[in-house]
């Protein structure tokens, strides 16, 4: 594979972008400093860029800071998705949204091009919880709480318990963190709704043992540590084997 192939796999810089780090000699090639792009690598080459060593992953994981009035979509033809938002190579190595936020929801929003974690993360029976901090109309009093620790019958299903913790609670309008382990159309909308309150403003804080770090810009992707990666695999390796 091309030296300059092999630097854009991750999707953190294009292939122009690797070729001129490879041109002005930040790159070496088992120990030694390469310039030019083309230039062939094995599979067992070791690739370093400012002494950083660089693996050809197939598998791609990170995160986007989702903003409100983007789809989370492949495409549309209509309307901008968050594919729009992250890099080409990521695009061309079918990195995908994991589940899926409202168009005027906001926050933390996993990517990845593995299917099978992406899979069991939005199992509800791998009870992967997600944070949300809403916004809605009216004043959240304990009764809503219970309401929504014991389950919530909606028209077309039961949403399983989630826990609700009140923040601030005014008569106009109140706030709270809701985890849920579901990922339904519009469901914690739904619930709110249920219990006599509209949405006004909501955010995903954390997925599962990810919370959305407080540096990373609305719009902006980043990918994930190799500790995140094996704290989501572990979040659902304890549930598969505790039998859920």
């Amino acid at each position: 594979m091309r030296l300059d192939k092999f630097l854009s796999l991750s999707g953190e810089r294009s292939r122009s972008e690797a070729g001129k780090l490879i041109r002005s000699g930040a790159v070496r090639v088992d120990g030694q400093v390469v310039l030019r792009p083309e230039t062939q690598v094995s599979e067992t080459a070791q690739v370093t860029l400012g002494g950083q060593v660089i693996g050809d992953s197939s598998s791609q994981y990170y995160m986007l800071h989702k903003p409100a009035g983007v789809l989370t979509a492949a495409r549309d033809s209509r309307a901008a998705t968050v594919m729009d938002l992250v890099p080409e190579n990521l695009r061309k190595r079918k990195v995908l949204p994991v589940g899926r936020l409202d168009k005027d929801t906001t926050g933390l929003l996993l990517m990845t091009n593995d299917g099978a974690l992406a899979h069991f993360l939005l199992s509800p029976n791998r009870h992967v919880w997600k944070q949300y901090r809403a916004t809605v109309t009216g004043q959240l009093t304990a009764a809503d709480v219970q309401a929504f620790a014991g389950g919530l019958q909606l028209s077309d299903f039961e949403a399983k318990p989630a826990k609700l913790t009140v923040l601030t609670s005014a008569p106009d309008q109140s706030t709270a963190l809701v985890e849920v382990r579901e990922g339904k159309f519009h469901q914690v909308k739904r619930m709110f709704a249920a219990t006599g309150h509209e949405v006004i403003a909501l955010h995903r804080a954390a997925f599962g043992p990810l919370t959305l770090p407080e540096d990373l810009p609305v719009g902006q992707c980043r990918p994930l540590t190799p500790d995140e990666v094996e704290s989501l695999r572990q979040s659902v390796q304890t549930r598969r084997e505790d039998g859920e």
